[in-house]
């Protein structure tokens, strides 16, 4: 019996399903996608920190969502890089890696709900109250908000990988391209109707709570702009909000793509492949957007671009 434990302590792990002659091109795919998220986004939190100019609440409270985009992607990408070449019979990983992994994934994607939530918030007070913006949204509140959506996730994350560390083994393969929560209590034997009302609970919780809050705060803003006479400041404004909710909805899509594969246990296979793109695609785009729809960081990629250009 305490054999039969400790062989349960080191899982095996599907990983990255790819034919051999698929190998090289979707290691050499997510390579250039891992760089890219890296890049545009460090680059990006760089950009903001280093010009006093874009020290205002929208684009301090956007480095968190880079931060946690690339905190997303490390968790996960660099280990299905490693799977591309390795045999599925050799692709071992320690349960303690696993729950680690584990925890990562869903903090990066708990993170993500409540950093646009605290988003929406800036852009409610920015457009519906703008002669009390200095004053509600100073340093200290950006420091507030930002501390609240990261705790929030922190707090719904420990407790879901709790309720599963608990659990005995009785099963070494996870059946995932990566280690989460659903692929974790499946290792066990035990009841688990406590960690699947917990989950789905969070989820709905989750989910629930961002899109009722942002589409709060989207009608608001749409009656403000709708009764509004200074129509050049409210499509200034207007800008950061398609920005915002376009990642919202990029967000919402992946992330409701999996919950409906779920239900199909027949498409596994696409629920596998939607899982990886949740954190691959987003944090891909994130930066993007934000970089090309918002003005005064095009401006400053500009000006720094064409300085580099002009030196050579």
């Amino acid at each position: 019996m305490e054999n039969n434990t400790v062989s349960l302590d080191v899982l095996q792990l599907e990983g990255l399903n790819v034919s051999p002659k698929a190998s090289v091109p979707a290691f050499i795919l997510l390579l250039l996608i891992y760089v890219f998220i890296m890049v545009s986004n460090i680059g990006l939190v760089v950009l903001i920190l280093m010009e006093t100019s874009l020290h205002e609440p929208m684009y301090l409270l956007f480095c968190n969502m880079s931060i946690n985009d690339v905190f997303g992607a490390t968790s996960i990408i660099p280990r299905l890089l490693s799977d591309v070449f390795t045999p599925f019979s050799q692709r071992y990983i320690h349960y303690l890696h696993c729950a680690v992994q584990a925890f990562c994934i869903h903090f990066h994607a708990g993170a993500s709900y409540s950093v646009l939530m605290v988003m929406a918030f800036d852009r409610y007070v920015a457009i519906c109250n703008p002669l009390r913006y200095t004053t509600i949204m100073t340093n200290r509140m950006v420091v507030k908000l930002s501390l609240g959506a990261w705790v929030a996730a922190l707090i719904f994350v420990t407790i879901l990988l709790g309720l599963t560390y608990r659990l005995t083994r009785c099963r070494k393969i996870i059946n995932n391209p990566f280690c989460d929560n659903p692929s974790m209590f499946k290792l066990s034997c035990q009841n688990l109707l406590i960690n699947n009302i917990y989950g789905l609970g969070m989820a709905v919780v989750i989910l629930g709570s961002s899109l009722c809050s942002i589409s709060f705060t989207y009608l608001r803003i749409a009656m403000v702009c709708l009764s509004s006479k200074n129509k050049v400041q409210i499509s200034k404004a207007l800008q950061t909000c398609i920005s915002h909710l376009a990642v919202f909805l990029i967000l919402l899509l992946s992330g409701g793509i999996i919950s409906i594969l779920h239900r199909f246990p027949k498409l596994s296979d696409e629920r596998k492949l939607a899982s990886i793109l949740f954190h691959v695609v987003p944090p891909s785009l994130n930066a993007v957007i934000y970089g090309l729809q918002i003005k005064a960081v095009r401006e400053k990629i500009k000006i720094i671009f064409n300085s580099s250009v002009s030196e050579k």
